[in-house]
């Protein structure tokens, strides 16, 4: 009909909705289509008051959520988290798995760069990781701790890596014994099992380095270095396996940099050569040291000065183990060492170079405390900064300030 009469798709949509929900008994067979057709044409408002009047007779709450699952899958994000939100909405047994998975799904559709609403989103999701399915809880937990991770919140890293290895541990206690072999699970996991209890010593292993205990941090290390034990053989397992023995061999160079071995880092840069996702990390990690130890590095930093830059300029994807988030804020702080390397022993003009970029990058990210960072840098060597750069320094802050002021507005007007 709006083909005929030369109307835009989904003209009479609110009329549908008024006649075939509102004033009839729904017809499920009819209501799934149309919601998946109000989502090709990205119609929110449709689909939210459809499944607002849908939810008046809860016997609709399951169907709604296979249909968010999959929106979710078909990649229909946007449409998925309505349903998300109205089905947990309507969720009256507050312990319910599926008001669990629902806040599983919302959490992990609201990540992205802003690390404010990144923060939230963790914050809300946490209380309800052990409500979840015992499969759900491990990948739950990875994706929590990856996301504090990000954040620096060191202490909730902590924390949810060594519930993860307890859980881990647990899992894998119950599938060596011969009864539960038989037991098929319900869910499959994203990763090997023995993934996750490897990781929560990689998590444990990084907060140590942040807190600067780089001994014990050597020995989380140590814990993954040999994985002979792990039993299945199968092509995905042996390539986790490799890469965790990778990682561990990595990690265990950092930890003797950090702790001012400076011969060690001809053989680190061979490594990190090897794997091109290490590049970043690998060079933080020098730089961490050079500033540390008083290390000279600007050869090594020339070298590699393309391939750091292109982490702080594009989109970062997820690779390995790293999150863009993480991804994100590691470039950051890389910027932040590499300004204060060069600032400190006085090559002002690429250490400036690196402050402005990591100011713009943390920017970006919403990243407050790294901003702060990076202006306190600034005021230090202040003097050293050419007119321009102070000019380019001062229009960033302007627009930061500017963009606090009606944050701030925005606070006051929401009273």
């Amino acid at each position: 009909m709006t083909k005929v009469l030369d109307l835009p798709e989904g003209y009479y949509y609110e009329q549908y909705i008024q006649e075939c929900i509102v004033e009839t008994v729904p017809n499920w067979r009819r209501i799934r289509p149309f919601l998946f057709r109000c989502a090709e044409l990205d119609s929110p408002d449709c689909i939210r008051r459809s499944v607002q009047l849908l939810l008046d007779n809860l016997t609709y709450s399951p169907l709604l959520f296979e249909v968010a699952e999959e929106f979710f899958t078909a990649g229909k994000h946007k449409a998925a988290v309505i349903l998300y939100e109205s089905v947990a909405a309507s969720e009256r047994r507050q312990h319910s798995e599926r008001l669990a998975f629902c806040q599983y799904r919302l959490f992990t559709l609201r990540l992205g760069d802003n690390q404010e609403r990144n923060l939230q989103a963790a914050l809300q999701f946490e209380p309800f990781v052990d409500r979840l399915d015992e499969t759900d809880q491990l990948d739950a937990l990875r994706e929590l701790a990856n996301t504090y991770k990000s954040l620096q919140r060191w202490d909730k890293v902590d924390e949810i890596a060594e519930e993860l290895g307890t859980k881990a541990k647990i899992q894998l206690e119950l599938v060596s014994k011969p009864r539960h072999k038989r037991d098929e699970p319900k869910k499959k996991l994203k990763r090997p099992l023995f993934v996750y209890l490897t990781f929560s010593y990689l998590l444990r292993g990084s907060v140590c380095d942040a807190r600067g205990a780089y001994e014990e941090a050597l020995q989380y290390a140590y814990k993954y270095v040999d994985l002979s034990w792990v039993k299945d053989r199968d092509d995905e397992t042996q390539k986790w396996v490799e890469l965790y023995e990778g990682w561990s061999k990595a990690n265990i160079f950092v930890c003797r940099l950090l702790l001012g071995e400076k011969d060690i880092i001809a053989d680190y840069l061979a490594f990190i050569d090897q794997d091109e996702d290490e590049i970043l990390i690998g060079i933080l990690n020098i730089v961490k040291a050079a500033n540390r130890f008083d290390f000279k590095i600007n050869h090594i930093l020339e070298k590699y000065k393309s391939r750091v830059l292109h982490y702080g300029t594009l989109q970062p994807e997820s690779i390995g183990i790293y999150t863009h988030q993480i991804i994100a804020e590691e470039s950051t702080l890389c910027f932040y060492e590499l300004a204060y390397y060069y600032l400190w022993n006085g090559n002002y003009s690429e250490g400036f170079t690196y402050l402005l970029y990591g100011l713009v990058k943390a920017d970006s990210i919403n990243n407050e405390p790294r901003i702060l960072s990076f202006v306190r840098l600034f005021e230090r060597f202040r003097d050293y900064a050419s007119f321009d750069i102070q000019l380019e320094y001062q229009n960033l802050m302007k627009k930061e300030i500017g963009k606090n002021e009606k944050k701030s507005s925005g606070v006051v007007s929401g009273k």
